[in-house]
């Protein structure tokens, strides 16, 4: 017997997801099998720091102008509006229809009416993109203002793909390859100065560098994505609008491969100063927790994992943690399986040093 859309559907996305891809690559893939199934006019494919839930990145067909692509990131990050992704994971399965949410007054949220129906755009079907308990990203699809809503049996066909699709992002940030550049170069952290309405101000040279590869050639007339939502959240961190608790600093990679920390700090108080914007090469103890996240390790696995690289003793890490001998020894059958090694020695170079990307390990694919 044949198999049937739906079928077809998911091995297609479960075929993708166990390529060797990163996330750019991933996410043009995707969208052109999605089409198959759900027609749409545009897609936006999110990436996202699974620690911050920082946006880091996008992938986008038929989308909104840069200059309201960055709006619609600092709504999300506000979390007023109906349907942000971190809304959307906390429920099972992760999907929703504007058209529904809001009654079928899709003015009633805020993206569509200051930005989406402004360029044409109609209904919009969103899915966060979890694995487990943590986000990897999220997917929007969206048609034109003359087409029909989506529908529950369309948002219930996201909803079956979309743990695979989680699942690809998450192994997207492990694969890398190889170039060269200088220690000089892979070593230097920049800063910049940015203004309240997100104009660079002042940048050392290191910072111009690190932003240009974030821009990947697209010219700089505003700020990346990632860069945008970082200082987004250090206003509000400033401004009193989210706990002091958060953090305005988020890991992303740039086309090239560079993985780069960006953290961001306001000057002075209130919502009218300059914010400082620092970016520089993520060192090995910055990415390893991401790193381990991306190899599915839960996150007791993680607290071992942190011990081991102290070079502490099963008895030892045993105590730290309140458990016996043999329980960290499970913990450790199971995390070498995950990560494919046999050692702890092989182990700690996997999550601490192998992935850490310098400037000479690059990928060829943006993600």
């Amino acid at each position: 017997m044949a198999p049937s859309r739906s079928e077809r559907l998911l091995n297609d996305v479960v075929g993708l997801v166990h390529r060797r891809a990163g996330a750019r690559e991933l996410s043009a893939h995707a969208a052109r099998i999605l089409g198959g199934a759900v027609p749409f006019e545009g897609i936006c494919i999110v990436s996202m720091d699974p620690a911050t839930l920082l946006p880091t990145g996008e992938f986008v067909e038929n989308g909104l102008p840069d200059w309201a692509a960055r709006r619609i990131a600092e709504i999300e990050i506000e979390g007023s509006d109906f349907n942000t992704f971190q809304t959307l994971a906390r429920f099972t399965p992760s999907v929703g229809i504007l058209s529904e949410t809001t009654q079928g007054d899709l003015d009633r949220s805020v993206r569509h009416r200051e930005l989406k129906r402004p360029n044409g755009h109609g209904d919009e079907l969103r899915a966060a993109l979890v694995t487990g308990s943590t986000m990897w990203g999220g997917i929007s699809l969206f048609r034109g203002h003359r087409q029909p809503n989506f529908t529950a049996a369309e948002a219930a066909t996201i909803a079956a793909v979309s743990p695979y699709l989680a699942e690809g992002l998450r192994r997207a940030q492990l694969f890398t390859t190889a170039s060269e550049s200088t220690q000089d170069e892979e070593a230097a952290v920049g800063v910049a100065l940015v203004a309240p309405d997100n104009t660079i101000t002042e940048a050392d040279a290191a910072a111009r560098r690190w932003l240009a590869e974030l821009c990947d050639g697209a010219g700089q007339e505003a700020l990346p994505v990632a860069v945008h939502t970082v200082v987004s959240r250090a206003r509000r961190i400033a401004t009193g609008e989210v706990s002091q608790g958060m953090l305005a600093r988020s890991r992303v990679r740039t086309g090239s491969g560079q993985w780069l920390l960006l953290r961001g700090s306001t000057l002075g108080h209130g919502p009218y100063g300059q914010t400082a914007l620092i970016v520089e090469p993520a060192r090995p103890h910055e990415l390893a927790p991401l790193i381990a996240e991306s190899y599915g390790l839960t996150h007791r696995e993680r607290c071992v994992v942190q011990l081991i690289a102290q070079g502490l003793s099963t008895n030892v890490i045993g105590d730290r943690l309140h458990l016996s001998p043999w329980t960290v020894q499970d913990h450790l059958k199971s995390i070498f399986e995950k990560v494919g090694v046999g050692t702890r020695g092989e182990l700690v170079a996997r999550l601490f040093f192998e992935h850490y990307v310098p400037s000479f390990t690059r990928e060829t694919i943006r993600s």
